[in-house]
């Protein structure tokens, strides 16, 4: 089990046995957005319905409500599991959860995106981020700060795109090829994440990101909510996706406790 981890578990355990003591509810933050009609999904994918079963009072006089609900995989904050861009990789259902519980890195390029809707993260923007806050720990799980999050629910402003399955007019950020090969041939990380749709940027026709880090199995988290809330370094990310068997991706709750 790596370090941070096993230091998550072990200050878990010390409150536990402290029953006068009880985490800070003020430093959890919720890094996920809700899924309802104005969930976002990839153009070409099924949107997130929910079909009302019932919702009423019954003859016996209790309240009674259930629902049932249809989405992509890959809807709303989600995750990318290995397989979903790499043959034999981990699916949703083996995905360790100890590899979405770890050291949240902030890496902000708010600042690039703005003037570029098709930025790339790079292996400069990580090299700075170290050099300010150190070199990224092992076990990190490392996201990308874009404040894409100001568009969401607005899907042309946030995709470059409301029409249904249209793919040619996509426009946000990602990650570079430089950066993804760098984080897993020369960090030691757990998974990526980012708040936009996906790891790749909008108008990427080989999902290079997604290639190389779904091939060395490490996880992607897209569409993330609220990394403005998050400091550079310091936070613990949470991230807690459906056990889907044979799963490419799942919808996935997150959230950070702050340090």
């Amino acid at each position: 089990m790596k370090r941070s981890l096993t230091l998550f578990v072990l200050f878990g355990l010390w409150l536990m046995s402290r029953p006068g003591l009880a985490l800070d509810e003020s430093k959890i933050i919720d890094l996920t957005y809700p899924y309802d009609e104005h969930t976002i999904s990839w153009p070409t994918a099924k949107p997130y319905e929910l079909e009302v079963v019932a919702a009423q009072k019954t003859d016996a006089g209790y309240w009674y409500a259930a629902n049932n609900i249809c989405l992509a995989e890959h809807s709303g904050t989600h995750m990318d599991a290995p397989i979903h861009f790499a043959e034999g990789k981990r699916t949703a259902s083996e995905v360790p959860v100890t590899q979405l519980v770890g050291p949240a890195v902030v890496i902000d390029v708010s600042a690039q995106a703005a003037e570029d809707a098709d930025y790339r993260v790079s292996v400069a923007d990580i090299q700075a981020w170290e050099s300010t806050h150190g070199e990224i720990p092992p076990g990190a799980l490392v996201l990308m700060f874009s404040d894409w999050g100001q568009y969401w629910p607005d899907k042309k402003r946030y995709l470059g795109t409301d029409q249904p399955g249209d793919v040619a007019n996509l426009h946000f950020p990602g990650f570079s090829r430089e950066a993804a090969e760098f984080l897993v041939s020369q960090r030691d990380i757990d998974a990526v994440g980012v708040d936009t749709p996906s790891l790749d940027y909008g108008q990427s026709q080989d999902f290079i990101a997604h290639q190389i880090l779904n091939g060395a199995n490490k996880p992607g988290l897209e569409n993330i909510a609220n990394l403005d809330q998050l400091p550079p370094r310091g936070a613990t990310l949470i991230a807690l996706p459906m056990k889907i068997v044979k799963g490419s991706g799942a919808p996935v709750r997150i959230i950070a406790i702050l340090p």
